[in-house]
């Protein structure tokens, strides 16, 4: 798998910067550190946005700057076309922040993602950042503090005061990665159990998830396949909902066993993962540890 990692000499196009969305946050990733060097946006009259030079497409953006990363703030129903334009003119990590992309066209970007070794952020990701250095998305900079527990979230809200009240303590992060929300996602927690293992700045891991699917499952077999050495935590969000009710994102929904809290809490602890309660318990007991 590519590396997640980015610095401030990677090189970020941005997809759909005309939009109020890629105006507002090519502005905010740039001022923070993010290498935005180019903006993919039907022709107009205009020639930059915030500084950051237009093109007409991902191919002769690419060719222009030598950028390797993409953020597509597009519209859900223009998400596959744009992720296949980005892929074609050799776009390795793409991050797509965009909420509700239809299920069939995420099958088909994970796949298009997968057989061309492209690292696909999201989909409804908050995005993903390495603290005091860039970030791509939406990450608050409040909740941003460099340290050494690697973070993966499905929610951006619940992981933005997470991230707040950690910093408050003074623990930081190294790569925060949102998985995102909807039920078909490119990479998820098991996914970079290897990635988080590797990588030197990185002491810890903690993972915010909520009910629905078998992502934490799936991650808490990871790690007892990879014998994951360094501490895990987790924090599950739904822990009171009721059963066969959507609520919140769409994979967030149970039946029986399936998708449960105590499902995921108990797969969790079984691998020797920390789970807690509350965000109050996270934030000390992660202190204590760090």
């Amino acid at each position: 798998m590519i590396s997640p990692r980015i610095d401030r000499s990677t090189r970020v196009i941005l997809q759909g910067i005309s939009g109020r969305a890629g105006r507002l946050h090519s502005r905010l990733m740039r001022e923070y550190g993010t290498n935005i060097v180019a903006g993919v946006s039907p022709p107009k009259d205009i020639n930059e946005i915030n500084g950051i030079p237009l093109f007409p497409d991902c191919a002769s953006a690419v060719k222009a700057t030598g950028a390797t990363v993409s953020v597509a703030l597009v519209g859900a129903y223009d998400l596959l076309e744009a992720m296949r334009e980005a892929v074609a003119a050799g776009i390795k990590m793409i991050v797509t922040p965009t909420e509700g992309m239809p299920v069939h066209d995420a099958l088909k970007a994970k796949r298009l993602t997968q057989q061309a070794g492209v690292l696909w952020i999201g989909g409804s990701t908050p995005g993903m950042a390495v603290a005091e250095v860039a970030k791509l998305g939406f990450l608050p900079d409040v909740s941003l503090k460099s340290g050494a527990l690697g973070l993966m979230s499905k929610s951006g809200t619940l992981s933005y005061e997470a991230g707040f009240r950690l910093a408050q303590g003074g623990i930081g992060t190294s790569v925060w990665i949102g998985v995102g929300g909807d039920p078909v996602k490119g990479v998820r927690y098991s996914d970079l159990v290897p990635f988080y293992a590797q990588d030197k700045q990185t002491r810890g891991v903690l993972i915010i998830g909520e009910i629905g699917g078998r992502d934490e499952e799936d991650f808490a077999d990871a790690l007892k396949t990879h014998a994951f050495a360094k501490p895990v935590f987790a924090l599950i969000a739904g822990r009171t909902a009721p059963e066969g009710v959507s609520m919140g994102h769409a994979g967030a929904l149970t039946y029986g066993n399936h998708g449960g809290y105590a499902s995921k809490r108990a797969a969790l602890e079984n691998a020797g993962v920390r789970v807690f309660s509350s965000l109050n318990e996270m934030a000390e007991k992660i202190a204590d540890v760090f």
